[in-house]
């Protein structure tokens, strides 16, 4: 089934390629990014060691660090076009392995149907890799523990005002470079009314994940998001659900929560580890482009998997981190 909707969609790539356009479009050439910096340092334990951090994703070496740098060019030619999205810094290799964060051509068949083709970051999760797109500095655990890119070919479908549709097929999860096993992944998202619905099937990577993104606005200046995930390979996965409440006093200025409950899960063991963490984040926003994010964090686990300052093997982790990002 899964090598039959392959070579459909192979097919239906091949024949709207084929298409002739005798107009003459107008050109647009765009070009954006950011940069970002980050002072760490740990609350309850030792700062001589800058291992001692969650096991999430970015943000977590002591004192002044680099993010990334970010480069996104991009190139539309009437229906189609292609992104060149570069990485550089420690925060982009942690996430892309190589400069090439995004690299895809697109296709925009008819106003309601979409076609991509090549590297791009996942559709799963509230979180994404760049820092100007979340809200929090830190990342979730859920962000880190799912997919970050995939490498392949996708249809996005707008059926309505209120309803899309995505259908993709990718190679192993985050191999993005290259095919190595001749094994694919098979992914969709339906979408309403900005509430999204994700499933991933990758047997020989990430095995089956459900995912759900959403949120809404309780009022004009109080918003809650919303992100939940079940991953299931032969016994083996995680899930869990993040709460990102975030209010703004000012134009300039919004103070926001991420609660997050977190649990591994295998079938060999007794008693799978789980973590509650709380992230308190502010964002001050300074003319429009650069972002100032202070940010306290408090992890605790089921289990002793942090160290105190007297060396003392704990559960719970205090830090706090003062993020600068500025976006181009």
């Amino acid at each position: 089934m899964k090598q039959l909707l392959i070579l459909t969609l192979l097919f239906t790539t091949t024949l709207l390629f084929s298409q002739n356009d005798t107009t003459s479009p107008e050109k647009k050439f765009t070009f954006g990014g950011s940069v970002d910096a980050y002072y760490r340092t740990n609350l309850t334990a030792p700062n001589d060691d800058n291992q001692i951090a969650p096991a999430t994703s970015f943000a977590d070496t002591g004192g002044f660090s680099l993010g990334m740098g970010n480069i996104i060019a991009s190139y539309e030619k009437g229906k189609v076009g292609a992104v060149a999205d570069l990485v550089f810094g420690p925060r982009g290799e942690a996430a892309s392995a190589t400069v090439l964060n995004q690299l895809f051509a697109f296709y925009n068949i008819s106003e309601n149907t979409k076609l991509t083709f090549g590297k791009f970051n996942t559709y799963l999760g509230y979180e994404v890799i760049s820092p100007v797109g979340n809200f929090n500095y830190s990342t979730s655990y859920l962000f880190s523990n799912g997919p970050f890119s995939h490498t392949g070919v996708k249809v996005d479908f707008s059926l309505s005002e209120d309803f899309s549709l995505m259908l993709g097929v990718f190679n192993q999860t985050d191999v993005t470079e290259f095919n190595p096993d001749g094994s694919y992944a098979v992914g969709a998202q339906l979408g309403y009314n900005g509430q999204y619905l994700n499933l991933l099937y990758d047997k020989a990577g990430l095995g089956f994940e459900v995912d759900y993104t959403g949120g809404f606005d309780a009022s004009d200046d109080f918003f809650i998001g919303i992100n939940a995930a079940y991953a299931d390979n032969e016994g083996e996965g995680f899930y869990g659900v993040d709460l990102y409440p975030q209010y703004s006093t000012s134009d300039s200025f919004t103070i926001g929560l991420r609660g997050e409950y977190f649990q591994t899960q295998n079938e060999f063991v007794d008693d799978d580890p789980s973590v509650i963490a709380i992230t308190l984040t502010g964002s001050y926003v300074v003319d429009e482009d650069l972002i100032i994010k202070p940010e306290f964090r408090l992890d605790s686990g089921s289990e002793d998997i942090f160290i105190d300052t007297d060396l003392m093997a704990t559960k719970s982790l205090g830090a706090f981190v003062l993020a600068a990002i500025y976006r181009f």
